[in-house]
């Protein structure tokens, strides 16, 4: 299905809310239709991802490096005080828009970033919207947000505005944020207590959905920072440290999270976006061809590395350490002692390997993209139905919910309700035992029929056979031991089971 402006949705969910939406304008106030075509559009756009997390988190060097232009400031100042939406457009420009409406169009700076200062009383600015020609936003807009827990009074204001702490946040600010169905949140070594509450506020700010392990995704940034020594497993490597820490922390996140993945994202955005030349490669080189007491006397510190006295500048050293860090550099000279002879685009490649960028990608391929069309049906069905509980008049909100319940009823549309259930348990708006938990985001966490199950390899009359059991034993479950919140989750899970057993029986097994 298409919409009017030509885009094509992202599948038969999105097709089937829209034309719930398309069908139902009709029937409601000018206010909810409204409302309902804003829906729409969102439905037609590329999916939303916010990059949300804690100042000095890395955040916009991250964004950086998934565009893969160094378009986003990363040293803190006014535009990292702001909501910038970088999407798809066929001319690089960029429009600050103000709280009243009106809309200023700037160019990029001679770098080709947002420039440091836009020249306008940031304190009337809603949000940013940069228009770059860069093919990964043709399907993706990247949402840079500023960082939680800022120690400026401004930008916490900012920030609780930003999360609905404030009521009185204006309506062009909200729909910059609002159009966000799934985040990507950043973290350090030090995740805190609160991080579960900032994550769920910032996407009850989005969507109106919780974060869950469908729609968020976590990284471990600065991963080359951690000291290898302080963590238990980590036989003294960096990278193992970092794996070790980060599943510590998807423990601490899940189930809000789908996953924790390292990553190091200066190295990324450095080897990515180009910021990583030629000439680096050739300066690394000369250190590479340095005594071995000279280098490893270097490699003990940042300061020793820039201020110690060789043939390579101590500029160029200095610019090696603002592109790679020392993580970055000791990784370089390790290709080159290994491949002396390497090109400066292999080591480039090299690099970006090194920083785990391709993890992340092809975990958001896998959590978001893959699953693009469920993330914005569902997002979209609860921006419905939050627009029908705020009508004043029961007969549109009866309509309304008649119309969801019809389209609920379908086989094909039951991953919503399955979505609905898995954000019900995440959440804890449904406490359920830890075993069912984990059952309940197996099943609705992964598009794949053996990874519900749980049976991955496992021969198909295996699987069939389970599938039934499951169903059976669900079934029992919501009839005799469920309290009635668990039960309307419990009845959504046997159902899916079933579904899944029709499947199966059918020979389809994804």
């Amino acid at each position: 299905m298409t919409t009017a402006t030509g885009r094509q949705l992202a599948g038969p969910l999105s097709a089937a809310v829209a034309t719930l939406c398309v069908a139902l304008q009709p029937q409601v106030s000018p206010e909810t239709a409204a409302g309902f075509r804003e829906v729409l559009r969102r439905l037609s756009a590329p999916l939303q991802v916010a990059i949300a997390g804690r100042i000095k988190s890395g955040k916009s060097t991250l964004v950086n490096a998934l565009i893969g232009r160094r378009v986003a400031p990363t040293a803190v100042g006014e535009c990292t005080r702001l909501v910038t939406r970088f999407q798809y457009g066929t001319v690089d420009r960029i429009e600050v828009i103000f709280t009243d409406g009106r809309k200023q169009v700037l160019p990029f700076d001679v770098e080709g970033m947002i420039p440091a200062s836009l020249g306008v009383d940031v304190d009337e600015v809603s949000h940013i919207e940069a228009y770059l020609t860069n093919a990964v936003l043709r399907d993706l807009t990247v949402i840079d947000t500023p960082g939680l827990g800022s120690l400026d009074a401004a930008s916490v204001a900012r920030t609780e505005e930003l999360l609905g702490a404030a009521g009185d946040l204006d309506p062009v600010s909200r729909n910059a944020v609002a159009g966000a169905e799934a985040v990507l949140y950043v973290v350090t070594q030090g995740v805190r207590a609160d991080d579960h509450q900032a994550l769920a506020a910032f996407t009850a700010a989005t969507a109106s959905r919780e974060a869950g392990p469908v729609n968020a995704i976590a990284v471990l940034n600065k991963a080359d920072t951690i000291a290898p020594e302080s963590v238990d497993g980590s036989d003294g490597d960096v990278w193992k440290a970092a794996l070790v820490l980060a599943e510590k922390q998807a423990r601490i996140l899940k189930p809000r999270v789908a996953d924790v993945l390292p990553v190091i994202g200066l190295v990324a955005e450095s080897a990515e976006t180009g910021g990583f030349t030629a000439a680096d490669a050739e300066a690394l080189r000369r250190i590479a061809a340095l005594d071995a007491d000279t280098r490893d006397m270097m490699l003990m510190s940042a300061d020793l590395f820039t201020s110690w006295e060789c043939d390579v500048p101590a500029g160029v050293r200095v610019r090696l350490m603002e592109r790679l860090d020392l993580y970055g550099v000791r990784c370089a000279l390790a290709v080159l002692a290994a491949e002396p002879a390497i090109t400066a685009g292999a080591l480039r490649r090299k690099l970006l390997d090194s920083s785990g960028l391709d993890g992340v990608r092809a975990k958001l391929n896998a959590v978001f993209r893959a699953r693009a069309d469920g993330i914005k049906a569902a997002a979209a069905l609860a921006s419905v139905t939050a627009l029908a509980q705020a009508s004043g008049d029961a007969g549109e909100r009866q309509r309304v919910h008649n119309a969801i319940e019809v389209l609920l009823a379908k086989p094909e549309a039951h991953q919503l309700r399955l979505l609905e259930a898995l954000t019900l348990v995440t959440s804890g708006a449904v406490a359920m035992p830890a075993e069912l938990v984990e059952e309940v985001l197996r099943v609705g966490g992964s598009p794949h029929i053996p990874d519900q199950l749980g049976l991955r390899g496992r021969p198909l009359p295996e699987l069939v056979a389970y599938a039934l059991a499951r169903a059976g034993w669900w079934r029992s479950f919501a009839s005799f031991g469920a309290t009635p919140a668990q039960g309307r989750v419990a009845h959504v899970v046997h159902r899916a089971y079933f579904l899944i057993w029709q499947q199966l029986r059918g020979g389809g097994q994804r």
